[in-house]
Formats: structure tokens, C-alpha cells, sequence
């Protein structure tokens, strides 16, 4: 025991985890230079929680019927994306819309005459967020969660709005490798996706797929792991993993991963290290 024995600081606020010496310098290192995301300049919030998915989320052929009958609709129909459809820098479109009636924007659905009377295709009852169980006696045919908003608002209310408009990071909570996706086109994004608005978004999307900072994250930040090599990307985890504030060229090279261990001012042994804990 007296031969493994390795020292550890830590604070008394802070969680400690026992860590190799490598470990420890590596943490220390990264600690010093970066400085924790919920201090840059960004937000990050979660998706769109519908609370009826099957009402709410419609094909492409759905969202032309509708658009086809009350030209309007097109406002309030906006393509989506699901934690599935996220990839590294990119995404797989599955040709999915959603009914985006935030609560927030105070819409009165007779200005979309198409889309009410969709939706009053379902069962009145379960649009309601009224938290009724059992409809009709039947177990499991339950309304929406008890809130204020009306029958044919989305559940959230959604005042963050207006972010999805802009540039932002789109990624799935539960990941096996980095996968964010800066998104320019203004897509809409379910409870599965998380994404990050604010400025810095270019650099902050490189940080985020490198194979070093994942391991990184997966070492000292992810709050365990989801069996062998999963982890979450949870917004307090996240909120915490600190990044230098460098800019990183965006130029899909192989030095990447070299110029963010300069930045971290890792050895050459952390920053192989860094590499081997990302293929475990």
C-alpha cells in the first residue's frame, strides 16, 4: 500500500476523486489555463419537451398538407432535429417537422385554422395539460403534465425562443464519442438535444469534438460513465469543464488535437495518455 500511495489537494466545497499522478497534472494544467464554460459567454439550454410527440412532431408530407390548406401554418412549422440525428459537425435529417406553438409567443390558434383542426384529430383530452390519469379508465391513457399552457401549446414554455435562430451547438446527452454540431440553419431540436448559444461557437465546437477533451470530460468532469465508454453530456457536468479562451482554426486538420495539447500545455506523455483513455 505504502508503494501506491499518491498524494491529492483538494477543496473541501469540491467532490475529489482519486486520481494518478498523470491525471493530477493533467486536471491541474487544465484547471489553470481554461476557464469553466458556465463562465463564457453562452447558454445552454435543452430542446423542445412536446409532451405529445405524436401530435406534435409531423412528416414532411403532414407539414405540405397543412402548409397546402392554410399557406400560414408555415410559421409555426419548422424542421427538426432529434439526438439520434446528431453527428460530429454534421446531422442526418430524418425529414421530421415539429408544431412549434411555444407557450412564450402567445399564439392564438385560430390564426392557423389547418393546424388546430390536426390536432383536434387526437383526443382533446390528452392535449390538455391538465395531468388527468386514466382516461376514459383506461391505465397509461393519461393528458399531458399539469401546467398553465393551453391544449395546443408544446409543454415547455420555451422563452429561449429566439436562440434557435441563431448559430448554435446542437448535441445528444448520451454519447459514446464527441459529437456537436454547429448549426447555422436554424433548426428546431427535441428534449434529446441540448444546445449552446453565445458567442465563440467556432472554437468552442472544436474543443468540444476533440478526442483530448473528451477524455478529459469522460476523466474528471462526466460524473461517471453509462456502461464501458458512454457518458453524459449533462449541462452541469458540462457547465463545469474548463477550456482555454485560444482560438482553434477550424481547417479539419490533424493538428487540431496537437494545438489543443499546446494550449493545454500538456507533455508529450499526457497528451499520448489523453489519447490511449479516449479508445478505452
Amino acid at each position: 500500500m505504502r508503494q501506491n500511495v499518491i498524494d491529492i489537494d483538494y477543496k473541501l466545497d469540491d467532490p475529489w476523486v482519486i486520481l494518478s499522478q498523470i491525471e493530477q497534472s493533467i486536471k491541474r494544467k487544465i484547471e489553470s489555463v481554461g476557464t469553466p464554460l458556465k463562465e463564457w459567454d453562452i447558454k445552454i439550454n435543452r430542446g423542445i419537451l412536446t409532451g405529445l410527440n405524436e401530435a406534435f412532431i409531423i412528416t414532411k408530407e403532414k407539414r405540405d398538407e397543412l402548409v397546402g390548406k392554410d399557406p400560414k401554418s408555415d410559421e409555426i412549422i419548422r424542421p427538426i432535429l432529434r439526438g439520434r440525428d446528431i453527428r460530429k459537425n454534421s446531422y442526418e435529417w430524418a425529414g421530421l417537422y415539429i408544431i412549434a406553438t411555444f407557450p412564450s409567443r402567445h399564439y392564438d390558434i385560430d390564426d392557423f385554422p389547418a393546424v388546430r383542426d390536426y390536432l383536434l384529430t387526437f383526443d382533446k383530452r390528452k392535449l390538455e395539460q391538465s395531468g388527468q390519469k386514466d382516461i376514459d379508465g383506461i391505465k397509461g391513457n393519461n393528458a399531458r403534465k399539469k401546467t398553465n399552457n393551453r391544449w395546443f401549446e408544446v409543454q415547455d414554455s420555451i422563452a429561449y425562443w429566439d436562440d434557435f435562430s441563431q448559430q448554435k451547438i446542437l448535441f445528444s446527452e448520451m454519447v459514446s464519442s464527441p459529437q456537436f454540431y454547429l448549426d447555422s440553419q436554424k433548426f428546431l431540436v427535441n428534449d434529446t438535444v441540448t444546445f449552446i448559444s453565445g458567442e465563440n461557437l467556432e472554437t468552442l465546437t472544436i474543443f468540444l469534438n476533440s478526442k483530448i477533451i473528451f477524455s478529459i470530460f469522460k476523466l474528471f468532469y462526466a460524473g461517471g460513465g453509462l456502461g464501458n465508454s458512454g457518458i453524459r453530456m449533462k449541462k452541469t457536468f458540462l457547465q463545469k469543464l474548463p477550456l482555454p479562451r485560444v482560438v482553434i482554426q477550424n481547417d479539419n486538420s490533424k493538428d487540431q488535437e496537437i494545438l489543443i495539447s499546446q494550449a493545454l500545455t500538456l507533455t508529450d506523455a499526457e497528451f499520448d495518455y489523453l489519447l490511449e483513455a479516449f479508445s478505452i
